[in-house]
């Protein structure tokens, strides 16, 4: 009898362990599937097995047969938008797919501009109203898990379990770019919309990009060299760049003037021959002190210890910092940090904690775009536990250590960094390209302010790697330029934000892309602009006329040629729209004469042209408009859609 009990226990765990039908991370209940398309069902099931699909929208029933590993697909036509439909696979044991729709998928990637939640630490405008109106069960959202691969992923993770119907529970960690475009096309196609948000904050586009294409690009011929000395081999691949990142890190060291033979110089109490600078903290010290500089900087406090706190566990909350972080306590190095968007919270052991005065030191890196301890004020704050804390908010010394135009910029990591070249594409977008999808929307860029030139091959590259990967060569592709940021400068030409804005509009000669200006919409202190419903809004427009068929205007006038004439520069512009709006002074514009330079300019409307003159230059040879970090722009077409920056020089 027991034998006999035995035997049937083990057939019954045999039983649970054959495989039934295994999906992708991106066949889920409630997906959204690209109307009238071949999809490509593919997964595992019990080996030699056959496998059939059997979907909602019409009676047929596929089928084949999994291979001796497991292994199986089947391609399935999917009808016009409908739905709700039920998908049904089996191979013996079966697996019921509900409430899938048939409609428009559009993949939504990009940095964090393109990641920023409705919610969360985006705080979109209006996010409270914005989520509770969030109601939309025909938009389907579909959020990618990051991570980072040195090799092509087949499958990847959902943060989100799957595909989640859109609903005030579901929508405010979820890309509010993605969401506000999909809620524009569901208003004006009455069709199902589905949206994947591919995203990750401070990313460069090098990352997302195939190793096929970023082989075939200017200034990655050491990433490729890595990769074919190593036979592809992730471990081979990080030891070579174990040997350059201590050679980097040796010359940062080295050249640091915040260290003395190894000891952090603001700890030190002699430190009276030393000049520091204030500045007040939390902010991003581009927008401060700093304009532009990347690279170390040292920032020094007291703070008095109150004597009840002495030998306990002391908590320190530094907010965020951008981007790696080393703390001294009293010239002791007691924590240390990485990650721009990483909340800073340490413990200092009770050991190191002593009444009276005391000399916090942090040593910041910041290795591109913007840099310091960041985030909210009230973050910054030391406290033992059952005491009130103590904020660390307000002035603060500091002493610039190095830039890294001294020693070059920091390598990044092969392993686990998102800044590596092919990461996420191999680990976020490779899985998703057996997916039909309608098209790509893109907001990135400001990881890589500083490399315009490298950037305007690069992300064309990108344009038509991802169009190869999906086998669409026509494949939409639409995406948003840098908004205004940082400190106002009228007259700025040698400014790194206009030149990449530059290297963006030079993907329009692609065919089936279009760009979205939002030039009049960012903000001086936040690279983060709170207005995304506008930009989502304005990428849906490049959709609806030049996707759909929608007679709308989309597109501002957009700059052609000039013609000087006397001291005045004509500038005569083309497009579907010719007309501007004359409500508006006219600023934004610069001119410069055969001394290359530029001064402020005043220009006007005449017919569908527009005329700039200057008093200080009379011979006038270049016009620029909106070249600056962060300019203001006048100039809309009569839709008030802003007209992009551009300039008639090449400088």
């Amino acid at each position: 009898m027991k034998k006999s009990i035995c035997v049937c226990l083990l057939c019954s765990c045999l039983g649970t362990l054959q495989a039934k039908v295994l999906l992708p991370a991106f066949f889920t209940d409630n997906m959204v599937l690209q109307q009238k398309s071949d999809v490509t069902f593919y997964g595992s099931a019990t080996p030699n097995k056959k496998v059939t699909v059997k979907v909602g929208w019409n009676a047929e029933i596929h089928q084949t047969y999994a291979d001796e590993t497991g292994k199986w697909n089947i391609k399935v036509s999917t009808p016009q938008a409908g739905g709700p439909y039920g998908i049904r696979f089996s191979d013996g044991s079966e697996l019921d797919l509900k409430n899938v729709l048939i409609g428009e998928v559009w993949l939504c990637s990009g940095q964090s501009n393109m990641e920023m939640p409705i919610a969360g630490w985006g705080k979109v405008q209006n996010y409270e109203q914005e989520i509770t109106n969030a109601d939309y069960p025909s938009i389907r959202l579909f959020q990618v898990k990051k991570a980072t691969s040195l090799s092509p992923k087949d499958d990847l993770e959902s943060t989100m379990g799957g595909w989640a119907v859109c609903s005030p529970t579901t929508v405010p960690e979820f890309s509010a770019l993605a969401y506000f475009y999909a809620r524009q096309l569901w208003t004006n196609l009455n069709v199902p919309v589905g949206v994947i948000d591919c995203t990750w904050g401070g990313t460069p586009a090098e990352a997302w990009t195939s190793f096929q294409t970023i082989s075939q690009t200017m200034g990655f011929e050491e990433v490729t060299r890595i990769f074919h000395e190593a036979g592809f081999d992730e471990n081979k691949i990080i030891e070579q760049y174990n040997v350059v990142y201590r050679e980097w890190n040796n010359r940062l060291k080295d050249a640091d003037k915040g260290f003395r033979e190894g000891y952090p110089v603001l700890c030190d109490e002699n430190i009276g021959n030393i000049r520091l600078n204030s500045m007040k903290l939390p902010c991003q010290w581009e927008t401060d002190a700093l304009p532009g500089f990347d690279g170390v900087v040292w920032f020094k406090k007291e703070i008095q210890i109150p004597e009840k706190w002495a030998g306990k566990d002391l908590t320190l909350s530094l907010g965020m910092i951008d981007d790696e972080d080393v703390v001294y306590l009293n010239g002791e190095q007691v924590a240390s940090g990485s990650g721009f968007n990483t909340p800073r919270v340490y413990t200092i052991p009770a050991e190191k904690v002593k009444a009276g005065t005391s000399v916090l030191a942090v040593r910041v890196l910041d290795t591109g775009g913007e840099g310091g301890i960041t985030g909210n004020a009230d973050a910054l704050y030391m406290a033992v536990k059952g005491e009130t804390p103590i904020s660390l908010a307000g002035e603060w010394k500091y002493q610039e250590g190095v830039s890294l135009k001294e020693v070059g910029t920091l390598p990044p990591s092969p392993s686990g960094s998102s800044s590596y070249p092919t990461v996420l594409y191999n680990a976020m977008v490779h899985p998703l390209t057996v997916l039909p999808i309608k098209g790509v929307i893109w907001y990135q860029g400001e990881a890589n302010v500083g490399r315009a030139m490298q950037y305007e091959s690069l992300f064309q590259g990108l344009i038509q790697d991802w169009r190869r990967q999906f086998h669409a060569p026509h494949l939409p592709f639409y995406f948003v330029q840098l908004a205004n940021y940082l400190q106002r400068q009228p007259v700025q030409p040698d400014s790194q934000w206009a030149a990449l804005r530059e290297a963006q509009s030079k993907a329009l000669h692609l065919e089936h892309t279009g760009m979205v200006t939002t030039i009049d919409i960012g903000e001086a202190a936040d690279i983060h602009p709170k207005n995304k419903q506008e930009a989502g809004r304005r990428l849906a427009l490049c959709a609806l006329s030049h996707t759909y068929g929608k007679d709308i205007v989309s597109t501002p006038p957009q700059y052609d040629t000039y013609q000087i004439k006397g001291n005045q520069v004509y500038l005569y512009f083309r497009g579907e729209e010719k007309s501007f709006d004359t409500t508006h002074e006219l600023k934004g514009f610069t001119m410069a004469g055969p001394d290359h330079r530029f001064y402020e300019a005043q220009a006007r409307v005449e017919g569908d042209k527009i005329v700039v003159e200057c008093p200080e230059v009379q011979i006038p040879v270049a016009v620029r408009y909106g070249w600056a970090d962060n300019p203001e722009c006048t100039l809309f077409g009569a839709s008030g859609l802003p007209v992009s920056p551009f300039r008639t020089d090449n400088w």
